[in-house]
């Protein structure tokens, strides 16, 4: 008994941490940090910019000397024995290319990982609006299924005192159904739009609820032209600047090869021989220098100044890439924000007062069903082209964080 009522205190308290992880309302920042302390592709770049720190560290090795024991001869007193150490000496400036060029392939993948946080980022702002976009749709459902029950009921009495043919009953009914389809699809649309959000960040979406709740503003249009200064300073186009400087870094590597390397020997030399009795001692003393003959490594060299030019196109056209997008998403947001407040101060109330109009005229028998559906069909069209509008808006605001990055006050 004892234990049965401890395992439904546990079950209560763990009902309890449920229902309170459910109401725990979300905000925005912090459906930001979230995302971008757990997101898991932001992991994998942090873990590939943390694995090259080893990567530098091995390149500024010092090549390790080699070993070389000899032996002449099989018969102990005839037989020369030579142990030599090779020291190799690097020339060219081999090292110091081979750490530039891991710092700067450092550099790249810190650049990849600023440009893989701003995309977090955008994607959360996108992902919360749109939550809270879906959960506004099934607010607005829930209310025109209320809406059209009325509807339904005053046909229903219209119909049952002979007022009204029981068809208007009928079609009222068949208008309700709809709407209430309207209300699953939103209820499911809200259910997918938590899943994508919770996803950022490996989150369980059954417990979000955001404290972003209710009516949704669009968010205001930045100025073209500071939108277009802060491209500068583009994820992604600080990430080409790195690339460049990295492959900038791989033709000194190759041109450093040019240069031969230089191997010390030195060691000693024990011989022992029938006609002369005891043994001989000598040191070896010698250097090993490759002859650059046949192979300059200028193929390799000609390789890495091409990619280099390959890099540098690859630069401009990001340049070009950004400032088309920027443009374009601009363009989206402002017509986006611009459709949003005109359905918000001109269509949505049109479509309001006729449609309560219409109900309460069909209500005391003024009006027809017909036009009682007309006008709730163009309320239902309005609230929707308004909710699309503002979700749009917010794509778009997000399309343009993608691009320029967050603003510099919400920089980490």
């Amino acid at each position: 008994m004892k234990n049965h009522i401890i395992r439904l205190a546990m079950a209560a308290c763990a009902l309890a941490g449920s229902a309170s992880a459910l109401e725990a309302p979300l905000t925005l920042p912090a459906a930001i940090d979230r995302a971008l302390a757990a997101n898991p592709g932001l992991r994998a770049a942090s873990s590939e910019a943390l694995a090259q720190e080893g990567a530098i560290r091995q390149a500024g090795a010092l090549p390790n000397p080699e070993l070389e024991l000899l032996r002449e001869g099989r018969e102990r007193n005839n037989r020369t024995t030579t142990a030599q150490l090779g020291i190799p000496f690097e020339l060219g400036g081999k090292r110091a290319a081979r750490v530039g060029a891991a710092r700067q392939e450092r550099a790249l993948a810190l650049a990849a990982l600023d440009a893989l946080r701003a995309q977090v980022r955008a994607d959360t702002v996108a992902a919360y609006y749109e939550v809270a976009a879906a959960g506004e749709r099934q607010r607005l459902s829930q209310e025109l299924v209320a809406l059209a029950e009325r509807a339904t009921q005053a046909a229903v009495r219209r119909a049952d005192t002979g007022k009204a043919s029981p068809l208007e009953a009928t079609r009222a009914k068949v208008a309700q159904s709809a709407l209430q389809i309207e209300a699953i699809q939103a209820t499911r649309e809200l259910a997918a739009a938590r899943i994508r959000l919770a996803a950022l960040w490996g989150g369980d979406p059954s417990t979000l609820a955001l404290a972003q709740t209710g009516a949704i503003d669009p968010p205001a249009v930045p100025p073209l032209a500071e939108l277009e200064a802060r491209l500068a300073d583009a994820p992604d186009l600080r990430r080409a600047v790195a690339g460049v400087a990295h492959r900038s870094a791989l033709v000194r590597i190759e041109e450093s090869r040019r240069v031969p390397d230089v191997t010390l020997i030195v060691g000693a030399q024990r011989e022992s021989s029938n006609e002369r009795p005891g043994e001989e001692r000598r040191a070896v003393l010698g250097v090993s220098v490759p002859l650059p003959l046949f192979n300059r490594n200028s193929g390799a060299v000609l390789e890495s100044l091409r990619r280099v030019d390959k890099a540098r196109d690859e630069l401009d056209a990001e340049r070009v890439r950004l400032h088309a997008a920027l443009s374009q998403a601009h363009g989206n947001l402002a017509a986006a924000s611009d459709e949003a407040a005109l359905v918000e101060s001109e269509v949505l109330p049109g479509a309001e007062q006729a449609y309560a109009a219409a109900n309460r005229g069909y209500e005391l028998g003024k009006f027809g069903l017909i036009d009682v559906l007309d006008a709730q069909r163009t309320l239902v069209q309005s609230r929707h082209q308004y909710l699309k509008a503002v979700a749009e808006s917010y794509r778009a605001l997000a399309d343009i964080e993608r691009l320029v990055g967050p603003a510099p006050q919400e920089k980490p």
